[in-house]
């Protein structure tokens, strides 16, 4: 299957930021969105505005911390859809600080949600998919892994776990399965509201200052899934240009 209009994908995080702009791209392109997030408020507000503009989306609450809440997302999926064609792993955490500051309860909230919420996320997929003979993981992870800097040691360790996960995946996956990482650059979300207070005015500063609309990474997620069957997209990297 090429293109998005009928696939059927499921989205963590997709409440806000790059998950709900991802969501009503690809409702718009045809696709049939699940939405998972921990704020059902949010996604019960974007799923009516999908399906009020003709699309089709459902949702379910889900913290990706919860295994069995990976499962009710898949579930969800193929109950109300019939199948499950992508699931995007974009839910993630940065609670970033300087390690002298032992924050040890962040850092695990960080693997938590960022690496464990993946894995269960590919836990719950990875047997429909092979049932299916077909599917996509799509896993957002970060630039920050790609450079690492002072503040963004553990964050970036999250990051680049997943990567390694993606890239055994990948290879594990056959010719039935496709598997890509995003990595994107400052991005106008509100990814930086639960950082500590000192951290988190130097990177809002910065996120107005060049930051991308999450609508540039939504779009690279879409060109990765509308390939056609047997063409992978397995990295795309997308930050701003005046980004070092």
């Amino acid at each position: 299957m090429s293109g998005t209009a009928g696939k059927v994908v499921a989205i963590t995080g997709a409440g806000s930021g790059i998950g709900e702009a991802t969501a009503l791209l690809l409702a718009e392109r045809g696709a049939k969105v699940v939405l998972g997030a921990r704020r059902p408020d949010r996604l019960e507000a974007l799923a009516a505005r999908i399906n009020a503009a003709g699309g089709e989306a459902a949702w379910v609450r889900t913290d990706v911390k919860r295994r069995e809440d990976l499962d009710g997302l898949v579930r969800v999926a193929r109950e109300r859809f019939g199948r499950l064609d992508v699931l995007v792993s974009n839910a993630g955490v940065g609670l970033i600080s300087p390690l002298d500051e032992l924050r040890v309860e962040d850092w695990e909230e960080m693997i938590d949600v960022n690496l464990k919420g993946v894995l269960y996320g590919i836990a719950a997929a990875l047997p429909v998919f092979r049932a299916q003979g077909s599917g996509h993981f799509v896993n957002t992870l970060s630039v920050a892994g790609l450079t690492i800097k002072p503040l963004m040691s553990v964050y970036a360790g999250t990051k680049n776990a997943v990567r390694a996960v993606s890239e055994g995946l990948r290879q594990e996956a056959g010719d039935g399965l496709r598997v890509t990482v995003v990595s994107p650059g400052f991005v106008r979300t509100d990814f930086a509201d639960p950082m500590p207070s000192e951290v988190r005015t130097q990177i809002v500063a910065k996120m107005d200052e060049i930051g991308l609309s999450p609508d540039a990474v939504a779009r690279a997620i879409a060109f990765a899934i509308e390939q056609p069957d047997g063409v992978d997209v397995g990295d795309i990297v997308v930050r701003p240009t005046a980004q070092v």
